[in-house]
């Protein structure tokens, strides 16, 4: 779409204080500007993505080396870790994934709404150590104030919040960049509800010049946002830097026209579509409660 078109599907109630129409104009506009060149290099390289299906809270330290080991194969350059359970259980498994990627790898930690306000603050001058990127949730997901104090207090060990995977309309989005409370913006596809609500937070993102790197995982979540975050380099942000989007490889089968990831980077899709069409097998399968899988488990549940 031209970029009149673009903005035809955006609305713009409750923002117009951090960004108007017209400067939403102006960023498409200058998006305009080396955009075929940007499509030529999402085509040949991708957009690169991180991994988080190495260090899930749980794994032993056995399994989170074979799981790191056969990341750093396949060209794995980026790592998250899940944290917040137990601080030296943290310590031991952050020194472990460091010591196995190396100082020179990108290592991001996610405490999925664990701590009260003053703890993740604590909590987080314990880990900085490792040198992660980022902070994941580490409060409530509705507590701007709240994730605002937490950066605050992490810029002195250089260590940025990322937070939006709960964030459910653009006025949330826009309080938080108003508060300065992330320094990471993780928008994700379904818990916006569509491509124009999405299309919005892009928007002012850039107007804060804060890198968008999405949630994703889950069931589908990787094939949806894939269109929305390669849309945003070629026509938004026109910038990579300290930005990648999540990949986790877990249920893609299911789907028709699952995500290419080739050296650890997003393929553009090459098919027509939003890449949601779950395979008639699979759904019949897990249809409730007369699908295969169902079956299984209520006559598990009813012996």
């Amino acid at each position: 779409m031209d970029p009149r078109t673009l903005l035809s599907c955006i609305d713009f109630r409750y923002i117009t204080d951090v960004l108007t129409e017209e400067e939403a104009y102006e960023i498409l506009q200058k998006g305009q500007v080396g955009k075929k060149e940007r499509e030529g290099q999402m085509l040949m390289q991708g957009y690169p993505a991180y991994t988080t299906s190495c260090a899930w809270l749980g794994y032993s330290d056995d399994k989170l080396r074979q799981l790191c080991t056969e990341a750093l194969k396949d060209g794995w350059t980026r790592f998250k870790v899940k944290v917040g359970a137990d601080l030296q259980d943290d310590i031991r498994r952050c020194r472990l994934i460091r010591n196995m990627i190396g100082p020179e790898k990108t290592l991001m930690m996610d405490a999925n709404q664990r701590w009260d306000v003053p703890e993740a603050v604590e909590w987080m001058a314990k880990l900085a150590e490792f040198k992660p990127l980022w902070i994941e949730e580490p409060t409530s997901p509705d507590d701007i104030l709240g994730h605002a104090t937490i950066a605050k207090a992490l810029v002195p060990l250089g260590v940025g919040v990322a937070t939006g995977e709960q964030c459910h309309n653009r006025v949330i989005f826009k309080q938080l960049l108003q508060a300065k409370a992330l320094q990471f913006l993780q928008i994700d596809s379904c818990r916006l509800g569509s491509v124009n609500e999405n299309l919005s937070v892009l928007l002012m993102a850039k107007k804060f010049e804060i890198p968008v790197c999405p949630h994703a995982g889950g069931v589908g979540l990787c094939e949806l946002v894939q269109h929305l975050i390669i849309f945003d380099f070629i026509s938004v942000s026109a910038s990579l830097k300290n930005r990648m989007c999540e990949y986790v490889d877990h249920l893609h089968e299911h789907f028709r026209y699952p995500v290419v990831i080739k050296k650890a980077s997003y393929m553009p899709p090459q098919d027509a579509g939003y890449s949601t069409e779950m395979k008639e097998e699979s759904v019949k399968k897990h249809q409730y409660p007369d699908g295969e899988v169902w079956k299984k488990l209520l006559a598990a549940k009813g012996n």
